[in-house]
């Protein structure tokens, strides 16, 4: 019930954000935009198009292969497996709202979007990334949780408490870039359509305008400021404590299996961390779009891909649970 709730309030807020959008494209004086994407020849478009069609269909099903293994396996059905299914939902969602686009743009050269459909790709997209900060420091809170409070770990992270966590990131992560989009709604676009991007991401959309961009970068910059720090200091914070007590575990061993459950989750967070700061919580935006347009494929697409492989390799209930539950189908089939 509570799954379905989750589900049902994701798709209320994307019907939300494009009625939105609609009502605000009516009242801009652009209609559409043009994305320039990547400037290379028609083979080197063609290279790419394969091999990010392969990367987004991997990338894809390998988020749905964590979903399904999750819900498939009761030996997977705790807190942190919980946490990793609603992280494979955000991603699944995150790169699906640019990837296709993109694809569109270097197969058949469709570069032009509407200016509600641009705002709708960065407001959704903005907002997937931010949810994705929340849902990560409270995965560190779980974790946190299961070293140094094990006594206390099932009263504390019940399933209510684990979907008010979940739908509290999500909510948090739309909520935080609702003012950054509803000022950039409010600007002039009355000079150049042309968007040096393969996605409509904030320093590009806000350059095309004819109107002074300073309190929107300010504003752009404090609220990314304020999500990365918030969910970074309480994921520092968590694993201030969760070194704390690995130190004074006696054995080897049980330091090795205490660290184990976390390697996983805090490579992620260096990753997805390291690159969002880097574009993100700037002043300013970087001059060289082309730059940008290079270091968006890492933290909008190449980590989304990594991040199930880094889940799944290095975590022996998830390659048991796969070994498990290819040998059954293999068993019924032949059965």
């Amino acid at each position: 019930m509570v799954e379905s709730c989750f589900h049902l309030l994701l798709l209320l807020l994307l019907i939300q954000i494009r009625l939105s959008m609609l009502a605000i494209d009516s009242s801009l004086n652009a209609t559409h935009f043009i994305l320039l994407g990547f400037q290379v020849s028609p083979l080197v478009k063609t290279l790419l198009t394969i091999i990010f069609s392969i990367a987004y269909a991997f990338t894809i099903l390998e988020n749905l292969a964590i979903i399904v293994i999750t819900m498939w396996d009761p030996k997977l059905h705790t807190p942190m497996y919980f946490f990793l299914s609603k992280l494979s939902w955000l991603e699944t969602v995150y790169v699906s709202i640019t990837v296709p686009k993109m694809l569109s743009d270097l197969s058949v050269g469709n570069s032009i979007i509407p200016v509600y459909g641009c705002l709708l790709q960065l407001y959704v997209f903005l907002s997937i990334g931010c949810s994705e900060c929340f849902l990560l420091a409270a995965m560190a809170y779980d974790r946190y949780l299961a070293i140094c409070n094990p006594l206390l770990y099932h009263s504390i992270m019940t399933s209510k408490m684990c979907w008010i966590l979940t739908l509290g990131s999500l909510l948090l992560g739309f909520l935080a870039c609702s003012f950054s989009i509803g000022l950039i709604a409010q600007l002039n676009f009355c000079g150049s359509k042309i968007i040096n991007h393969y996605l409509c991401d904030i320093s590009p959309v806000i350059n095309l305008s004819c109107d002074d961009i300073s309190t929107v970068e300010l504003i752009d910059f404090i609220t990314a400021l304020a999500v990365l720090i918030s969910s970074l200091v309480l994921v520092i914070i968590s694993y201030v404590y969760i070194i704390s007590t690995i130190k004074n575990v006696p054995s080897d061993r049980g330091w090795k299996k205490a660290f184990s459950t976390c390697a996983s989750h805090l490579t992620v967070v260096v990753l997805f961390f390291g690159t969002t700061i880097f574009m993100y919580a700037r002043p300013q935006a970087i001059d060289s779009f082309d730059s940008n347009k290079v270091l968006s494929v890492l933290y909008s697409f190449i980590i989304p891909m990594l991040n199930p492989l880094i889940y799944t390799l290095r975590n022996s209930d998830m390659k048991i649970s796969l070994s498990t539950m290819f040998s059954f189908n293999a068993v019924s089939s032949k059965a």
